[in-house]
């Protein structure tokens, strides 16, 4: 399947057919702007693409371009971003609209593998964008405070008796009925196995499900969940 970024779809649109135009994370008042969805649903009519879809930073994002002719939904969902559970995704069911997954491992923190004293580069989001200095900071540990993110990582490695996390959250996304595919990030190859392997371990049990509520409420809910 091909799928663009709204940055260089109206080139493509000229072009090529598209199996899917995504459009990646615009400002939040294009979700209320019918002409930029009617071009959407022009070019589809036309054969220009199949389908259309949308990447969001906010449930309330979501809801409002689900009022539009979009078959995908792309959110931040993962152990520390839960708020989609509450009406989101029972929208996107209802309207069976599919929900791809993004940062299900809060930008590494859910693999377990971080302490106070790591350091990363420079040009990595994650030393210059944790207050959103470049962009929304939802894309950064989920938002998550690095250090309150560390409390809640030790809460859950407690929790699941292991400390590589980074299987268990990814199968705890796909866990969910809602959710069609999950997108977890990978720099190497052995990480790429170990994500796709997450898919094949057992389904996690009620109170493994249960101790991730419970973490998050204890530690996340009143810091994340007004936010997005």
């Amino acid at each position: 399947m091909s799928c663009i970024f709204i940055d260089d779809s109206l080139y493509r649109l000229q072009t090529e057919k598209l199996d899917m135009v995504l459009l990646h994370c615009p400002p939040a008042q294009v979700y209320a702007r019918d002409d930029v969805f009617a071009a959407l649903d022009d070019a589809q009519k036309a054969g220009k693409i199949a389908s259309y879809g949308v990447s969001i930073e906010k449930v309330d994002e979501g809801i409002a371009a689900m009022e539009y002719g979009i078959v995908a939904m792309e959110v931040i969902f993962n152990m520390f971003r839960l708020k989609p559970l509450d009406t989101l995704f029972p929208m996107a069911q209802e309207k069976q609209i599919g929900i791809i997954a993004r940062i299900p491992l809060a930008s590494g923190l859910l693999t377990g593998r971080y302490a106070a004293d790591t350091v990363f580069a420079p040009g990595d989001h994650r030393s210059y964008n944790r207050e959103g200095a470049a962009f929304d900071k939802g894309e950064t540990f989920s938002g998550v405070p690095y250090a309150l993110g560390l409390t809640a990582v030790d809460a859950l490695k407690e929790a699941f008796g292991t400390d590589a996390l980074a299987p268990l959250a990814i199968r705890w996304v796909l866990m969910h009925p809602a959710v069609s595919v999950v997108i977890p990030g990978a720099s190497r190859t052995e990480q790429v196995l170990e994500n796709v392997r997450a898919a094949s371990l057992p389904a996690l049990t009620d109170d493994q499900m249960q101790a991730v509520e419970n973490i998050y409420n204890t530690y996340l809910r009143d810091e994340i969940h007004p936010q997005w």
